[in-house]
């Protein structure tokens, strides 16, 4: 039977009210999936695309020197930024640019600050950093400071930024040493991986960067949430960064200051050492460079005038720069010839001022002659002739063992990085460079410092230590301890072993008192070193190098005092001068003057 239009209608209604309850049911369904049984998977998928991970860059660690005065520190510098979460406006980016534009110019004129930032910049921000503040200018004056805290404290979005900042309080004092540090390019963590870095300093040379490892602290982290917009909304959580050990120097600061005082402005170098442990207590660069100036990033036209300086500043001398030794090395042939027994402290050898090797005439720097001399006086009066003769009756191979075991050819181990090793020729070296053999004639220009053969001062040093003591080879040492964060005490650090040398008491009679005289003596070549009521020995060296014809002179003096009680070995070498007498020897005695008194 057919139905009426009534029932049709009513069936119509019937099936579309079931139909909206099923719709409805799994519509609930499908809100119950969603916030009940995978609620958590999508709650951990949203926080992960609004939450951004920040490393937060600890605090280095401190530079002391021997005493514990502080020779590289950290200090608050203030940065104003602009937070755009704050300053954002509605519409298109454009228009929150166009107020950050206009934010910064008002500054401007209310600190009376040049503008740094330019519209790009804001741009690349926006679209990189977005949940970062803005630094407007980074690491203000006190002035300026000053006019914000009067002016502008009170701008919307605008505030103070504080980070950490390398200073380096003595400023160009043992720049050499500490080095220098600059902006850490950030390494991805694969096991905790961050969306920003904030900046981070990373030693670039010197003990800032031999020891950074150790200086450089462990990073913290920020949790900030984001909107969808991507701008800052708040921050979640928050692990504060530790801090980097602190490092002590063996370097003394006075000795320091003394050492640099004494060079003076002309490009050289000074290595001051400890001769009973092979403590460095100075080592002088000239000319230096101020570290501060690379702090947090150096300006283009300073490297420029850095790089292109052709006294090279940035060439640690020291360590890094090789030279040939003059008369400083006479003392080294002395010590083979009596150490082999090859002759006594007796042994005498005329000086008419040259000396004749088949058709080549060798020149003493007296042109007058010494006339007959023993070794001890050949030391003092630095007879050229004398050590022509003495190599040549030695034979090269007992100077070449002897140089060798004083560490010359050799790096010393020093901790700081690009030492050289200078060049101790001998008839292997020759060969191979030279595709020819050793020769007397050789021999001769080697005996007194001249030839093929450089070292360091540092090398220097060390063997006038050796001189010093008696005959013992130190490694130098420049870091003599750590300290943790909130520790009150440093933990020494272990000091590499020594090496004897084993030298007879009559060859160091013979040697340390030819250099007493070579200062105390009426006929001595430093007798301008000379200091009234103070005993000790030394040794002047003059080497030339360049074009004959244009008399360049590398000038050196060994030292080491006091002479019965020695606390400083001491070797000074200039780029250029008149002669280890006339140049070197009166800034070995400024400087010797000066630690003295400072005992």
């Amino acid at each position: 039977m057919a139905r009426n239009p009534i029932e049709r209608e009513i069936l119509r209604i019937r099936l579309l009210l079931v139909a909206m309850l099923a719709a409805f049911g799994f519509l609930a369904f499908m809100l119950w999936r969603i916030q009940v049984a995978h609620g958590y998977q999508y709650e951990r998928d949203e926080l992960r695309q609004s939450v951004r991970r920040v490393r937060i860059p600890g605090m280095r660690g401190r530079v002391y020197d021997s005493a514990e005065r502080v020779l590289a520190d950290n200090r608050p510098g203030y940065s104003l930024a602009v937070y755009l979460e704050e300053v954002r406006q509605p519409g298109s980016w454009t228009r929150t640019i166009d107020h950050v534009e206009n934010i910064l110019d008002a500054l401007a004129v209310e600190l009376g600050v040049e503008r740094e930032l330019s519209r790009t910049d804001i741009q690349r921000h926006v679209r990189r950093r977005l949940p970062m503040p803005l630094i407007a200018w980074r690491d203000i004056d006190e002035a300026t400071l000053a006019r914000w805290a009067e002016r502008v404290a009170g701008m919307p979005g605008v505030d103070i930024y504080t980070e950490a900042v390398r200073v380096y309080p003595q400023e160009t004092l043992a720049a050499h040493v500490l080095g220098y540090v600059g902006r850490a390019d950030p390494i991805p963590d694969e096991a905790e991986p961050f969306h920003y870095y904030l900046p981070e300093m990373e030693g670039r040379s010197g003990i800032e960067r031999r020891f950074d490892a150790l200086m450089r602290a462990e990073a913290g982290a920020r949790l900030v949430r984001v909107d969808a917009l991507g701008y800052r909304h708040e921050d979640l959580a928050v692990r504060e960064p530790g801090a980097g050990q602190d490092i002590r120097l063996t370097i003394d600061k006075r000795v320091q200051a003394a050492a640099e005082a004494a060079l003076g402005d002309e490009p050289g170098s000074v290595v001051v050492i400890d001769p009973q442990n092979g403590d460095v207590l100075a080592m002088v660069s000239v000319p230096a460079y101020n570290p501060n100036q690379f702090i947090p990033a150096i300006r283009s036209d300073l490297w420029a005038a850095l790089m292109n300086d052709d006294d090279r500043p940035l060439v640690n001398r020291a360590a890094a720069g090789a030279y040939a030794p003059g008369s400083i090395f006479k003392p080294v042939v002395a010590i083979a010839a009596l150490e082999n027994e090859l002759v006594t402290p007796a042994q005498t050898f005329h000086c008419p001022g040259h000396f004749e090797l088949g058709r080549a005439r060798f020149h003493c720097w007296a042109r007058h002659g010494h006339g007959t001399l023993t070794m001890r006086e050949s030391i003092e009066r630095s007879c050229n002739v004398y050590y022509y003769r003495l190599a040549l009756h030695t034979g090269f191979d007992a100077v070449y063992h002897m140089a060798s075991a004083l560490g010359l050819g050799q790096r010393t181990g020093i901790a700081l990085d690009h030492e050289v090793s200078g060049l101790l020729p001998n008839n292997a070296w020759k060969r191979r460079v030279h595709n020819d053999a050793w020769r007397d004639g050789d021999t001769v220009n080697v005996s007194i410092g001249q030839g093929p053969i450089s070292v360091t001062p540092l090398q220097m040093a060390l063997y006038t230590a050796a001189l010093a003591n008696g005959g013992v080879l130190h490694t130098p040492r420049l870091v003599s301890g750590t300290r943790e964060f909130g520790a009150a005490e440093f933990e020494p650090v272990p000091h590499e072993p020594s090496k004897s040398l084993n030298w007879s008491p009559q060859t160091l009679d013979t040697v340390r008192g030819g250099m007493q005289d070579v200062v105390m003596g009426e006929r001595g070549t430093a007798r301008n070193a000379a200091i009234r009521g103070v005993t000790y020995a030394g040794k002047t060296g003059t080497a030339e190098f360049g074009p004959k014809e244009e008399g360049r002179k590398h000038t050196w003096m060994i030292a080491f005092a006091p002479y019965d009680e020695p606390r400083y070995a001491i070797a000074l070498m200039t780029d250029e001068g008149i002669s280890g007498g006339r140049t070197a020897a009166p800034k070995v005695r400024r400087l010797l003057e000066e630690v003295l008194v400072l005992e």
